[in-house]
């Protein structure tokens, strides 16, 4: 009796609040929120400190940046963040990124997931659905 109660009271949160998210499973395995922020905090210290990027980030208003890549990880992670910046091409045209200093973000982002425990499966589903984004910065 007592796990149908739960189900229908689960039923019915559902049909009072709107249907989840597609698939947030992938948004709960990297902490929520919270730990994409945890994510992305440890990432820019990264991007500083990497000497195969680091000048890429000069003139760049990194809290800006912070801000814009949780709510995209948040979004493309399956969370309820809606990313507010510009398109990637857009955002990356005239930049010059060439395929080492993309390759050397990803290699960063993928430290700083190791740095927050993500587990490496939940590392690879991440970086599946931000793989089609290479096009779009990778422009020389």
């Amino acid at each position: 009796m007592r796990k149908v109660l739960l189900v229908i009271s689960l039923l019915l949160a559902t049909a009072l609040t709107g249907p989840a998210h597609a698939d947030d499973a992938l948004y709960a395995s990297l902490g929520e929120r919270p730990g994409i922020q945890r994510i992305v905090d440890a990432l820019a210290v990264l991007w500083l400190d990497d000497a195969r990027i680091k000048d890429d980030f000069d003139n760049i208003n990194m809290e800006h940046l912070k801000l814009r890549l949780v709510d995209q990880l948040c979004e493309v992670s399956g969370g309820p963040c809606h990313y507010k910046g510009r398109p990637m091409g857009p955002s990356h045209k005239g930049l010059h990124i060439n395929q080492a200093k993309f390759d050397a973000v990803v290699e960063d982002l993928q430290t700083a997931m190791d740095q927050q425990g993500i587990p490496f499966r939940v590392q690879n589903r991440l970086l599946a659905r931000l793989a089609p984004m290479e096009r779009d910065i990778v422009t020389r």
